[in-house]
């Protein structure tokens, strides 16, 4: 009784949800300037919303006059303020916690989490497991156990503030009616030791009733790979009530075989689009790959073109200006006191009603060695459409230009960890290459033009990305894979350790 109970209720308010959320999904331009006016508002009278004369700041014309774009570092001078224990900095007061998290230039990052920007992490979460159940009807996840591939919940203390990674401050946020059915313990979780944690997680999850599992598609698999080695089985027999995968952070696509393998069959997903910067995103209806994008959630977004970006003044968008197609750098200004702040993320937009987005990559995560600007999502385009013309089962994989080879013209270099190679290498490498020319004219010239060649795939053994990620102080948790790279640094390390895991 107490089982069906639990679904009922988990229904109705799945129900009462979506009808909460239809107020800002059918008026996204009113709810972003609503957000827009509370913003600034609100830290006006904050160090840097005096710097920036937000008291003269009426429209967002005003702010981009007002505040200039930034990234991290450029912003680190008001950071470093708070981290110092100044009040009122950025935000009105001090920041809950700081997400601490690896710089690429900088060494950590902390970005700041407020006490009101902390709730919508957590209801964003709630939301999409509820958006699924009212799409599809199905709440049967909610009677068994669910797992959620973190970083350590143990968090330090600076200045009052306690900081941590983003997954492991979340993790003290998990509701009560969960708390029951929440692997795994707390103990296995404040294991900091990436690898010897997910094998205290396989021993504990083991014997359990798993239902929902979430985490990064590269690391949800290691732990697969682990209960299979562990207990020969496939894990969906392992777990018969296993229906549902909770993924963010890459796209799925490019793991999706090698998942279904070790499963045994498919199972349903939702992909969340979170960060320590705020939640923008989750996956609202299944059978739809884009990301219903909240805009009532404390975040004003603005989306540069990419064509602009890099410019000393480009044109920036709000939601009521944007098109369909078109890939955009994501800018959010939010209630944890990011201004005009430049995420790093490219998205595009698959509908405007509701709007609807997909992460298609990286700005600093592209190859433009001479000039073609391949980014993220076509490569991984690419690689689906080349695995499914030449079947095989990829684990990891990235891109790198090879500018001076040692003979012939220069390539871009695909570094692949399979786990099934296709019959026919060449073949693959040429469909690769010509699903790029389709996609990037850019990149099609070059090989006309024969400034490129086509791409060359250099097979890695198996544990090489995991090796390179141990290496670079990266493994598990939040961390992912950089799919591109306009250098050789990544590339060649992988070559290195490729050569030690052969002669071990």
């Amino acid at each position: 009784m107490i089982p069906m109970l639990k679904i009922w209720a988990a229904k109705q308010f799945a129900q009462y949800i979506h009808r909460k959320n239809q107020a800002w999904m059918q008026q996204p331009v009113a709810a972003q300037q609503k957000v827009f006016d509370h913003l600034i508002s609100k830290a006006a009278n904050t160090v840097f919303g005096k710097d920036h004369d937000f008291d003269q700041i009426h429209s967002h014309a005003d702010f981009v006059a007002k505040v200039p774009l930034r990234d991290y570092e450029d912003l680190n001078g008001y950071i470093n303020q708070v981290v110092r224990g100044g009040e009122s900095i950025l935000w009105p007061g001090i920041p809950k916690y700081f997400a601490k998290t690896s710089g690429t230039t900088s060494g950590a990052k902390y970005i700041p989490i407020t006490a009101e920007s902390m709730p919508f992490h957590i209801q964003a979460a709630r939301d999409a497991l509820l958006a699924y159940i009212y799409a599809t009807g199905n709440a049967q996840f909610v009677q068994g156990k669910m797992i959620f591939l973190q970083g350590s919940p143990v968090l330090e203390t600076k200045n009052n503030i306690q900081v941590g990674r983003l997954s492991g401050i979340v993790a003290h946020y998990v509701p009560k009616y969960l708390q029951r059915n929440r692997m795994p313990s707390w103990e296995t979780n404040c294991i900091e030791d990436w690898e010897q944690k997910v094998m205290a997680i396989v021993h504990e999850t083991r014997n359990e009733n798993m239902s929902l599992i979430s985490g990064i598609p590269a690391w949800v698999q290691m732990y697969f790979e682990k209960l299979a080695e562990t207990t020969g089985q496939k894990v969906g027999d392992l777990f018969p009530n296993f229906s549902l995968l909770v993924y963010g952070g890459v796209n799925y696509e490019p793991y999706r075989a090698k998942m279904e393998q070790l499963i045994g069959r498919s199972v349903p997903g939702i992909e969340l689009f979170p960060a320590s910067e705020g939640f923008f995103a989750y996956q609202d209806q299944p059978d739809n790959r884009g990301l219903l994008l909240l805009v009532n959630a404390g975040i004003f977004y603005e989306f540069i073109p990419m064509t602009e970006y890099g410019r000393d003044f480009p044109t920036r968008l709000t939601i009521g200006q944007v098109a369909c197609g078109v890939n955009y750098a994501l800018v959010i200004s939010t209630n944890a006191g990011l201004w005009g702040y430049v995420i790093g993320d490219t998205v595009s937009f698959t509908s405007l009603a509701p709007y609807r987005i997909i992460v298609t990559g990286r700005i600093k995560h592209f190859i433009s060695a001479f000039g073609e600007h391949v980014i993220g999502n076509e490569v991984e385009v690419a690689l689906r459409e080349a695995v499914a013309a030449h079947p095989c089962q990829i684990s990891e994989f990235t891109v790198a230009p090879q500018v001076s080879p040692d003979q012939g013209l220069p390539f871009h270099e695909w570094l692949i960890e399979f786990e099934q190679e296709p019959a026919n290498m060449e073949a693959f490498a040429l469909a690769l290459d010509a699903s790029l020319c389709r996609q990037n004219t850019y990149y099609n010239d070059l090989i006309v033009g024969q400034v490129l060649r086509t791409a060359i795939v250099t097979p890695l053994p198996k544990n090489t990305f995991t090796l390179y990620m141990k290496s670079q102080g990266k493994l598990g948790g939040q961390n992912k894979v950089p799919r591109l790279s306009n250098d050789r640094k990544m590339a060649d390390l992988l070559r290195v350790i490729s050569i030690e895991v052969t002669e071990s």
